[in-house]
């Protein structure tokens, strides 16, 4: 016979806390995406085809290389939590569950490391 009430039951087997911190996180950058990703579609469109040395001197005008590298941002960002969560809910293994989220936080963050610095190098290229 168990003693415990049905909260001692289920006590330590929630989110911890951490699933509204994730949600809210994940929904902030699908918000910030729209804008974000909009600026960066009417950029593209506007300089489809047009030449190199024209594509360097944009990109060398700070407005457009903090935005530019706040698209990266914040689509790298919500890319992680994306996949944190398909991760969590189809991996059963815990460790490959763990080898997994820290491999995915890991390729997050070269991704946004690479694109930053190229972006970086053609805005302050001499």
């Amino acid at each position: 016979m168990d003693m415990r009430t049905p909260l001692g039951k289920v006590r330590g087997l929630g989110s911890a806390k951490d699933g509204t911190e994730h949600f809210w996180r994940q929904r902030l950058t699908a918000v910030s995406n729209v804008f974000l990703i909009s600026f960066f579609i009417i950029f593209m469109v506007l300089y489809a085809g047009a030449p190199y040395q024209e594509m360097i001197a944009v990109l060398h005008n700070p407005l457009v290389a903090i935005v530019c590298a706040f698209v990266i941002l914040s689509v790298t960002i919500h890319m992680r939590l994306g996949m944190q969560i398909i991760i969590e809910d189809y991996v059963h293994g815990e460790i490959g569950k763990v080898a997994l989220l820290i491999l995915n936080t890991f390729f997050a963050v070269v991704v946004a490391g690479a694109a930053i610095f190229a972006l970086l190098k053609i805005a302050f290229a001499g």
